[in-house]
């Protein structure tokens, strides 16, 4: 029998030393990503996160400004806490009660932002920052512990195949709630039709973006659908026993030992930082990308939910090249090839404006009424934006997978705790230097150059890692 018919069979080892989980269960894993997905495609990148600067602040410059605030103080809570909660999980031993924690949490903030009301962000946009600064708190607690469950399902040499399937198939969901979006919720403000020329489901309505705020509820009873087959057959870890109160202070007390001796293990300490800036500027474009189109071509839900389909095409496809190229080449190489083309994607990106292309040449802007994309600017924009999304999926993939053959099997959740730290410890930064240099040279373009430098430190850190399991290392 082969290796990958042993895999699909249950019949091999893992990558901890069991056996590994059947296709159902494997699959119902990689099903996490389908129901996270439009959290990322209609919050934070195409739908609601647009609309939050444009339109429920009214001032794009100062809803970027706000947006990467909101975005920062979550990078800071989940920097303080993923940590923690990782180790505490390796104490209890299974990982399922946890994420039905953060599920509930999760639905309960992003349905919330119903409440985001059009113009009322430029009175007070606390109560809605703060929800979605909840819903991203929840969601990467949540990904923490899902990410630590991948090891126990296949072995090494499949971890990258399942890994990238998984972003696959997260990015087929963004785009099948993109596709529900466009043609059966969001409606032309001057016709009131949706893009198959009927009056939008619910009698959403167009003149309140209902179709904008709907993205926050549509989202919650989605990834609450779908996240149910990993909690119905994806195999969990044994519970140890040990009760939560204990379960914290032994966890703390691991991940001290941790922090201490991420000096014996430098290759992964290496490793972290490195993902820490590229993530950091990977996690940016994409939450910003959308604004700023918004911002510089006067992009609406219509037009930016044809961007986001486009994108997660794209993004998709690039996703299951990644998990096949990662078990090719390796996950390091992977990483590299992605970062590279993130670099100039949004380099590209943040050089055009509205009526310039290359940062000096000048081009017709959009026109009124016009039809999506039919200005030079916005078509260079929507190639360098296509660019990200193939370079994206391949780079979150292999960077999880990476981690997964760099930990040591003993301590999987902490030191995917300790990942979700490098992809968060400094995403405060990355939003906030976002937030400040819009606001510091009045410019979004300004806000989006900063994302290059995240993504070249990065780059240039990952040169120094080598691709090599760990062993745990006793005190």
């Amino acid at each position: 029998m082969s290796a990958h018919a042993q895999v699909d069979t249950g019949q091999a080892t893992n990558a901890i030393g069991g056996p590994v989980a059947s296709r159902g269960g494997q699959f119902s894993w990689a099903m996490f990503d389908w129901a996270n997905q439009p959290y990322y495609t209609l919050i934070t990148t195409f739908i609601f996160a647009p609309y939050f600067a444009a339109t429920y602040v009214g001032d794009p410059t100062q809803g970027q400004i706000l947006w990467g605030e909101t975005l920062g103080y979550a990078g800071l809570i989940i920097a303080l806490m993923s940590p923690v909660l990782g180790s505490i999980a390796d104490q209890t031993g299974r990982r399922k009660p946890w994420l039905f924690v953060c599920t509930l949490a999760f639905c309960a903030a992003v349905a919330c932002l119903w409440f985001a009301l059009p113009g009322e962000g430029a009175i007070n946009p606390l109560p809605i920052m703060v929800a979605a600064a909840a819903a991203a708190v929840a969601m990467e607690f949540a990904v923490v512990f899902n990410n630590a469950m991948l090891p126990s399902l296949v072995s090494s040499a499949r971890m990258g195949t399942l890994s990238g399937a998984g972003w696959g198939i997260g990015y087929v969901g963004g785009l099948l709630a993109l596709i529900l979006m466009l043609f059966f919720l969001a409606a032309d403000r001057e016709t009131g039709l949706t893009m198959l020329g009927a009056p939008p489901l619910f009698g959403l309505d167009p003149a309140m973006s209902e179709a904008d705020r709907f993205a926050g509820p549509m989202t919650a009873i989605w990834f609450a659908l779908f996240v149910i087959p990993l909690f119905l057959f994806t195999p969990d870890a044994p519970a140890t026993g040990v009760r939560p109160v204990m379960a914290i202070s032994k966890g703390l007390k691991q991940l001290r030992r941790t922090l201490s001796h991420l000096g014996r293990y430098r290759n992964i300490a290496l490793y972290l930082l490195s993902r820490m800036l590229y993530f950091d500027g990977l996690s940016a474009i994409f939450a910003f990308g959308g604004i700023y189109a918004a911002g510089i071509f006067g992009w609406e839900i219509m037009t930016l939910g044809l961007f986001g389909i486009i994108l997660s095409i794209f993004a998709a496809a690039g996703a299951f090249l990644g998990g096949w190229l990662d078990d090719k080449i390796g996950s390091k190489r992977t990483i590299q090839i992605s970062v590279l083309g993130l670099i100039v994607a949004t380099v590209g990106s943040a050089s055009i404006g509205a009526d310039t292309i290359f940062f000096t040449i000048p081009v017709e802007p959009p026109q009124p009424g016009a039809a999506p994309f039919s200005s030079i600017g916005e078509q260079i924009y929507l190639v360098f934006g296509i660019l990200i999304g193939i370079s994206g999926g391949p780079a979150q993939a292999a960077s999880r997978t990476l981690m997964a053959r760099m930990a040591p099997p003993s301590m999987m959740t902490e030191f995917f705790g300790l990942y979700a730290l490098s992809g968060k410890a400094t995403a405060f930064l990355a939003p906030f230097a976002i937030a400040w240099a819009t606001g510091a040279f009045n410019s979004q373009r300004a806000g989006l150059a900063v994302i290059v430098v995240f993504l070249v430190i990065g780059f240039m850190l990952l040169l120094g890692v080598t691709e090599r399991r760990e062993e745990a290392i006793s005190d």
